[in-house]
């Protein structure tokens, strides 16, 4: 007997479209305040690092979780499998933005208060 695939592939193709515009526009947004780059976000700090930085930070850590959640079929599987692969990958990225922010900040504050110098 044979079956219609129609309808799966049918839904296969939108779904593929619907993952690409979504991760597509999340993208162009990035491109186009990383171009503008507007003086509001740039200049105004939040913890440690400007706004700017963490819509970036955001938006990258949104894009993998979908990602993750697309390409993986993780809408498909059981809560707990879902929780442990996508929300250990989303708080291990989450603890290296940290210490990244800690580390660099710091840096930056020995570079600026002069004890070692800028030219290398």
């Amino acid at each position: 007997m044979a079956t219609d695939t129609t309808h799966n592939k049918s839904s296969a193709t939108k779904r593929i479209w619907e993952v690409f515009i979504i991760l597509s526009v999340l993208t162009i947004v990035e491109v186009i305040l990383g171009i503008i780059k507007p003086e509001f976000l740039v200049e105004t700090d939040f913890a440690i690092t400007s706004l700017l930085n963490w819509i970036f930070i955001i938006l990258t850590i949104f894009k993998a979780y979908y990602i993750t959640w697309a390409f993986m079929h993780m809408e498909h599987e059981s809560a707990g499998l879902r929780r442990t692969v996508v929300w250990t990958g989303v708080f291990l990225i989450c603890y290296l933005i940290a210490i990244l922010l800690i580390e660099g900040d710091y840096i930056h504050d020995v570079y600026t208060n002069g004890y070692i110098s800028w030219d290398f």
